[in-house]
């Protein structure tokens, strides 16, 4: 089972707009949702599904809305999750941004929406590329007497619609992979000193990244990667596409060497994909939808060597200054250059007067978040480079008793994969026998990137 009703509440808890799906459960029953809530927020026992008397309200909170979902049987939860995560998405499509302003300045689309979202508790057309075919913002303009269901909804394939032309076919092809990882801090820790490209082009990959040691410059705790193909497409007809990868399991099926292959973990593909097919071959074989899409998600669990490693020294002067000295160090190899990097260094609470010092970017205090972010446009690979950072420190002893938090590390590396995962083909086949150009980019980035300190 599904959905009863859904319900989208300002962030007082009153109700914006509604949707009664089965009538099973009284539209007042949402009056007992927000007591609800702060009663539980109160008491530090906040779920995500919260319960009253024989109803069960499904919720989640997106800017200053929340969206809720009543149900009286024992619903599908991840189900009905899902469909409050895709109403957000499918929203914000429409309105660029969701929030009250924007409810109640569309009540007529949203309620077209609502209803076409989901039949009787049960999601159905949330595509919202099909939805914009037919609801559009422009409502005074709908012609009567032609009313029609959209070809796609009816369709095999519905996430595209018939007869897209184009003059010049190609496909964008998009590998993002964001790193998470938690490094301890260092045992010992010495004074510092003061101071897109075509498929098939070679990818620069650099495999010890995958073998971190454990060593005097701290352990890795935790690590990741977590990645992203995302496709632009740009093609005419009702095309097949045949995306190979360097996947590890398709290497041992064919008999190839497996030195640089890559084992995928928990692999999510987009609706347009062929299970059947991938589960038999690995192929990855797929009509895809027009525009923009995610296509895959995967996840590596892998020791990562840190890309980009930080030391830092904290020195205190007769409890009235303090001195933070940081040195990073770009891990990676020297033709790859990491862009938009920023370093958050924690200090004290209570400091003030700063001065910086660096040997490349610029240093600023963000007093209200308590660290200093050094910025640095462009950190080549194999390079070092410093900062020190001076404060006026009323209490040093009151830092000791808070801790230091982690520091925290953003950056972007284009033409780079850490897992080495490399797009080796892209096949299109259309029956019209066009010939169309698939382009290829590789991004590592930052994912929740963080070095304790010790």
């Amino acid at each position: 089972m599904s959905a009863s009703a859904v319900f989208i509440l300002d962030v007082k808890g009153k109700p914006l707009i509604s949707r009664n799906y089965k009538g099973d459960v009284a539209m007042s029953e949402i009056e007992h949702f927000m007591p609800l809530l702060m009663q539980r927020e109160e008491e530090g026992a906040l779920a995500p599904l919260l319960s009253h008397g024989r109803v069960h309200f499904l919720w989640i909170k997106h800017s200053n809305l929340y969206l809720v979902a009543t149900t009286l049987k024992n619903a599908n939860a991840s189900l009905v999750y899902s469909f409050l995560y895709k109403t957000v998405e499918v929203f914000s499509e429409y309105f660029k941004e969701l929030e009250e302003e924007s409810i109640r300045d569309n009540f007529v689309i949203v309620y077209e929406l609502l209803d076409e979202l989901m039949d009787f508790g049960f999601p159905q057309t949330t595509d919202s590329k099909i939805l914009q075919e037919y609801i559009t913002q422009q409502g005074n303009k709908l012609e009567t007497g032609k009313s029609r269901v959209p070809p796609t909804v009816t369709n095999a394939v519905s996430w595209r619609s018939e007869g897209i032309k184009y003059k010049k076919n190609e496909v964008f092809i998009d590998v993002i992979e964001s790193v998470n990882l938690l490094v301890s801090p260092k045992i010992s820790t010495p004074p510092l000193p003061r101071p897109r490209g075509r498929i098939g082009d070679p990818l620069p990959v650099d495999p010890p990244c995958l073998h971190p040691q454990v060593n005097a410059n701290g352990s890795v705790l935790l690590s990741e990667i977590v990645g992203t193909i995302k496709l632009k497409v740009f093609l005419s007809g009702m095309p097949e596409l045949r995306l190979g990868l360097n996947d590890r399991v398709l290497f041992e099926l064919t008999g190839r060497s497996k030195n640089k292959s890559v084992e995928l973990e928990d692999v999510k593909f987009h609706q347009c994909v062929r299970l059947s097919r991938f589960d038999n071959d690995r192929t990855i074989s797929f009509i895809p939808p027009d525009g923009d899409f995610e296509l895959m998600s995967y996840r590596l669990s892998t020791q990562v060597k840190p890309l980009i490693w930080i030391e830092s020294v904290i020195e205190k002067f007769s409890h009235s200054r303090v001195e933070i000295m940081v040195k990073a160090k770009g891990q990676f190899k020297k033709q790859s250059v990491a862009n938009g990097v920023e370093i958050s260094v924690p200090v004290p609470s209570d400091a003030d007067s700063p001065r910086f010092k660096t040997s490349v970017g610029s240093a600023k205090y963000v007093p209200e978040k308590n660290i200093v972010i050094w910025s640095i446009k462009s950190f080549p690979g194999g390079k070092e480079y410093l900062m020190r950072a001076h404060f006026g420190l009323p209490s040093v002893e009151k830092e000791e008793e808070e801790g230091r938090p982690p520091i925290g590390v953003k950056f972007e590396i284009p033409y780079f994969t850490v897992s080495g995962i490399q797009v080796r083909y892209m096949k299109i086949i259309e029956k019209s026998g066009y010939q169309a150009l698939p382009w290829v980019r590789y991004i590592t980035q930052s994912g929740d990137y963080q070095l304790r300190t010790s």
